[in-house]
């Protein structure tokens, strides 16, 4: 964070300063929320949580040298107390981020937010000091620590914006307003709680309602192959680039294809250029996403040859997305257990079929969650598209809906061996365990309550050490 006083946060949030000899004193070092993660100068934030209080970590933080603590209480030591330490810990985000300098990118959607924000800050990460959300903690609590963890010196600060309702991003663009705003795509990601695609729609444009005008710099990046997406362009006062496959995008790709590994190749057009791009990520939704880093590094002065370069060597960033492994005895092992929408479980089989070609395949699959009313025909759905995509075998780990994913493929065609529901984790390594063979690519996907996860690394595991039970 750009070094600041107690006296100087306390004014800014609305606190009251307890226990504090110095007010004078800077807060150099990171602002954080986990007490393993304080450094000397460390502002710790004190959230209350469902089974934890940070509060009683107070002694702790301060002996491993944080400064203060943003609290809702005095705790006896240095602190700055608040009535609302997330209300607080916004205000002062919103204060940092005003007087950075830096330009602020801010991306939201219904799937690929994460990795496209990855892409990003790759790409810029070629032109200037970047700082971009760890993995997706994209929410209320998230966002703020992110930009309170730039500096003088960061010139690009990339956020992702994640929305459980309307009003979401709204909220989040008001702490930290953005110059650029993306948006990706509108897609069936919760909409059991939003109620429908045009209330995501309508969720995911507050984005760029909340941008400057053209004339302030305010830019909008739409996806000109998503026609929700494409109709935002009238909510906003920002010019509006067009990315995507579609001949009228601004930023497109031409002769899309895939490696013989499933990484996506493209010719990548600009307004400034063209230039070639061969990705080290697997599976084509990827080159959606490249296009729209690309837009963006456009937008920011970077060539056509620069950007295809940067994507072109740019890698993943977060785990269990598309995360490969080859296993020592031949078997390729695809993590991609973090979520689970049924547009990235359509996406992910389209990978495991393009990196199976010539071997077996192998669909560990699990619950899409959140998607209410739409539940059991999306299940459905991606049982049948597994199906026709000629993956090997589907393996529907869990309940309910596992059960409509096996009814799916059964009801395409998938007869005797070619699927099979389990009950949970450990029982689909029992069974991968025991059929596995040199070759065979292996998919693990499901919703991040599921775990499915622990699937992929038991298997790793497996191939590398011998047996081990899923933990």
């Amino acid at each position: 964070m750009i070094a600041l006083s107690l006296a100087e946060i306390a004014e800014v949030v609305g606190g009251q300063t307890h226990d504090i000899p110095d007010p004078s004193v800077q807060v150099t070092g990171p602002v954080v929320r986990d007490s393993r993660e304080v450094e000397p100068g460390s502002l710790f934030v004190a959230f209350v949580g469902e089974h934890v209080d940070g509060h009683d970590f107070a002694d702790a933080v301060v002996e491993a040298g944080a400064v203060a603590l943003l609290a809702s209480r005095p705790v006896g030591v240095p602190a700055i107390v608040v009535d609302d330490v997330q209300s607080a810990l916004g205000a002062l985000a919103r204060h940092v981020v005003r007087h950075l300098g830096a330009t602020l990118v801010a991306l939201t959607g219904s799937a690929g937010k994460t990795s496209t924000k990855d892409l990003i800050a790759q790409v810029l990460a070629r032109k200037a000091p970047t700082v971009f959300t760890p993995g997706s903690l994209n929410n209320e609590i998230g966002l703020p620590l992110t930009a309170l963890s730039a500096t003088a010196e960061t010139r690009f600060l990339v956020l992702e914006m994640g929305a459980r309702g309307i009003g979401h991003i709204r909220y989040l663009a008001g702490l930290t307003p953005p110059q650029i705003g993306l948006v990706l795509n509108v897609g069936t990601a919760h909409i059991g709680e939003f109620g429908g695609r045009e209330q995501i729609a309508q969720a995911k444009g507050e984005l760029v309602e909340a941008l400057p005008s053209v004339e302030d710099g305010g830019v909008a990046v739409l996806n000109a192959d998503d026609p929700l997406v494409r109709a935002m362009g009238p909510r906003t006062k920002a010019k509006v680039i067009l990315f995507g496959e579609s001949g009228e995008a601004d930023v497109r790709a031409e002769n899309v294809r895939l490696t013989d590994s499933g990484q996506p190749a493209f010719s990548l057009h600009t307004p400034s250029g063209c230039s070639e791009v061969t990705m080290r990520l697997y599976g084509e939704h990827h080159v959606s996403n490249a296009l729209a880093a690309a837009a963006v590094a456009h937008e920011l002065g970077m060539s056509a040859d620069e950007i295809a370069t940067a994507l072109s060597e740019a890698g993943s960033l977060s785990r269990w997305r598309m995360e490969v492994t080859e296993r020592p005895d031949g078997v390729t092992i695809v993590n991609d257990a973090y979520n689970a929408n049924p547009e990235s479980m359509r996406a992910a089989l389209r990978a495991l079929a393009a990196m199976g070609k010539g071997r077996r395949t192998w669909a560990v699959l699990g619950k899409m969650a959140e998607l209410g009313d739409e539940a059991l025909a999306e299940h459905d759905a991606v049982g049948r598209l597994a199906v026709r995509l000629n993956v090997g075998k589907l393996v529907a780990v869990g309940g309910r809906e596992a059960s409509w994913l096996q009814l799916g493929a059964y009801n395409e065609g998938s007869w005797g061996e070619e699927s099979v529901h389990v009950s949970d984790a450990q029982a689909a390594v029992d069974l991968l365990r025991s059929e596995l063979r040199a070759g065979d690519v292996v998919l693990v996907k499901a919703s991040r309550s599921v775990g499915l996860e622990s699937v992929a690394q038991a298997l790793v595991e497996t191939g590398a050490e011998g047996e081990v039970a899923v933990r």
